[in-house]
């Protein structure tokens, strides 16, 4: 059992505070709420009363609370260092959910509600993670070098400034596969800073749709204080509502986890010509093969991938007809 007094995790060492992320679905959810959560990282504690059917277990008696609890119910804990960024952990974990449709209820203990209001900023600081564009905090004061592209975000309540590996990945690859005038779309887009950035790398109609509407407002506002106001954001559940009028896109990023992968694996290839770039991230090491597989069987290859610790993107184009 861990105790606020010693909690280890991966090489963090022994940190004497915590803050711990409690997140409680519906049972049939906990499945995909883990994946989620071990995200963040993998010491996770679950709490899944379902199989509690006697008042004993292992010869000592069960807690009453345990026998009253919820049997429709789990929970699923992520412990982080309290120095570390929780904002941006709980912003991943609320996006990633609401992405995959799960309704959660979501608690934070070890940190007082001024703390979350004020002192999250503080750990936000400007990140290059490829060799052009640079995410600034919008209140941060920066002065660009010779050629890089200043993108400022302000998260708001949705996920995305930068700091996250899977963001971080998908920025460097549409360094890389964005060209002057191309047609883009972002499926998740949280704060918008993918399609941000591939305005800003000039692309021409870019498109950028979010299940959640208060992400598509922050999005709306983040693109337009970048100078971006064309970009187009809209409520969609994964594709159902993309626009599709305007043809095929050149390219089409999602930083999604790998089960909404998966799931829109089946419909995203009439989205696509035979020369789009389909940049995915969000995708954990251990589910790499499971999403490549899923694209494999409705015409998609992985022509290849990045990695940054636990995390993998995947670049994919419509397979050749023979």
């Amino acid at each position: 059992m861990m105790t606020d007094k010693d909690y280890v995790c991966g090489d963090y060492g022994t940190v004497t505070e915590w803050t711990q992320i409690r997140v409680t679905v519906a049972l049939a959810d906990l499945e995909t709420t883990t994946a989620v959560m071990s995200m963040i990282n993998s010491q996770l504690q679950i709490e899944d009363y379902s199989d509690v059917e006697t008042a004993t277990c292992y010869g000592g008696l069960l807690d009453e609370s345990i026998l009253q609890a919820d049997k429709t119910k789990a929970a699923v804990s992520v412990y982080i260092p309290a120095d570390d960024n929780n904002r941006e952990a709980l912003l991943f974990i609320r996006q990633h959910l609401e992405n995959a449709g799960i309704h959660a209820e979501i608690d934070v203990n070890g940190v007082s509600e001024k703390d979350w209001a004020n002192e999250w900023k503080q750990y936000y600081k400007p990140v290059k993670p490829g060799k052009r564009i640079v995410i600034v905090p919008a209140w941060l004061q920066y002065e660009p070098q010779a050629d890089e592209i200043i993108v400022r975000m302000d998260p708001g309540m949705a996920f995305g400034t930068g700091t996250h590996e899977t963001t971080a990945l998908l920025v460097r690859l549409l360094e890389r596969y964005v060209t002057p005038g191309c047609r883009m779309l972002d499926v998740g887009t949280g704060s918008g800073i993918l399609a941000i950035c591939a305005k800003k790398l000039g692309a021409g109609a870019c498109y950028a749709y979010d299940i959640d509407p208060i992400s598509v407002e922050v999005a709306q506002e983040n693109a337009k204080e970048n100078g971006a106001p064309d970009i187009v954001c809209g409520q969609s559940d994964l594709l159902a509502a993309v626009e599709t009028a305007g043809g095929p896109y050149d390219v089409i990023c999602a930083n999604i986890v790998a089960d909404i992968i998966i799931r829109m694996a089946p419909d995203i290839g009439q989205f696509m010509h035979r020369k789009t770039a389909l940049l995915l991230s969000g995708i954990i090491d251990t589910r790499a093969d499971d999403v490549k597989a899923a694209l494999a069987e409705n015409g998609l290859s992985v022509i290849g991938e990045e990695h940054e610790r636990d995390w993998c993107a995947l670049i994919v184009a419509a397979s050749e007809k023979e």
